[in-house]
Formats: C-alpha cells, sequence, structure tokens
C-alpha cells in the first residue's frame, strides 16, 4: 500500500516514542510504502524543534532516518477549493504526486475534506481499524468451504 502520512503524525510518532502514531507508522515502514517531500520534511523538522523541543542533533538523525527510509518525492500542485489551510495544499500535493492509498491525519482541516481525488484522508485510528479488519477478513475461512475437522 501506497501511504502519505501528514506531518503531524509523523511529529507524533517520533515525540512520544510509543502510542498508536507510533506504532501505525512503524509498522508502515516495515509493510508499506511511505512518501514525503521536501517541504513535508523541512514541516516535520520545525515541528521536532517547536513543541517537543527535541536537541538539533536528534532532530538532525530523525531527518536523516526519514529520508534515508522514506520514499522522497517532489509534490504536484494542489487545486482544491475546499481546503480551509492553505498550507495543507502541500500534502495534498504529495497526496497526487505519489498516487497514494490513503492519507493519515490529525489536522481536522484535512480530515474535513474526507478524500481528495479519490483517496480517504482518515485518522490513524481509522488507518489501525482498516488494518485490523482487512486482517481478521484473511483470517477467517472461505465462507463456501467448510473447515475440515477429524
Amino acid at each position: 500500500m501506497k501511504v502519505v502520512f501528514d506531518s503531524n503524525v509523523i511529529i507524533a510518532a517520533y515525540a512520544a516514542r510509543a502510542g498508536l502514531c507510533h506504532d501505525i507508522f512503524e509498522l508502515c515502514l516495515k509493510n508499506h510504502t511511505i512518501f514525503i517531500s521536501r517541504t513535508l520534511v523541512l514541516e516535520i523538522k520545525r515541528g521536532l524543534t517547536k513543541k517537543p523541543k527535541l536537541p538539533d542533533t536528534l532532530t538532525a538523525e530523525i531527518i536523516r532516518d526519514l529520508e534515508a527510509s522514506l520514499t522522497v518525492i517532489k509534490a504536484s500542485d494542489a487545486h482544491c477549493p475546499e481546503c480551509r489551510d492553505p498550507d495543507n495544499l502541500a500534502v495534498l500535493g504529495l497526496l497526487a504526486a505519489a498516487q497514494a492509498d490513503v492519507l493519515i491525519s490529525g489536522d481536522q482541516d484535512l480530515l474535513v475534506l474526507k478524500s481528495f481525488g479519490g483517496v480517504p484522508i482518515i485518522t490513524v485510528r481509522e488507518f489501525w481499524e482498516k488494518l485490523r479488519q482487512e486482517t481478521l477478513l484473511k483470517a477467517q475461512p472461505h465462507p463456501r468451504r467448510k473447515p475440515h475437522f477429524k
């Protein structure tokens, strides 16, 4: 699956180093392709030094890890008249350029859109529920087959 995370989710994943944001981000690192743009990298860098106030050396290490672990692409120009925050056009442009399957965000200005270009915009918890449901469905026996018990 091709995934785009909004900067707030990535910042939360690194700030807490535990919890749902961290767990989902780590799961996606292992099992999916995560796309990021230079603009988003700069936003994450600013956010890590501002809100959780991480030291510059740790922030630099995180940024290096992100650039090495994620697929860095150039975002396209996004046009979205419904978007309430023009700063969010950068992440929507990334979503379009990546041809991603989902955008995971905690930003209400993005979540209220529900989708962009047919791609769902969902919360971390909604993504977790989606993965959980997919896993449960895979674990279920085929409905037309009867289990073989002896």
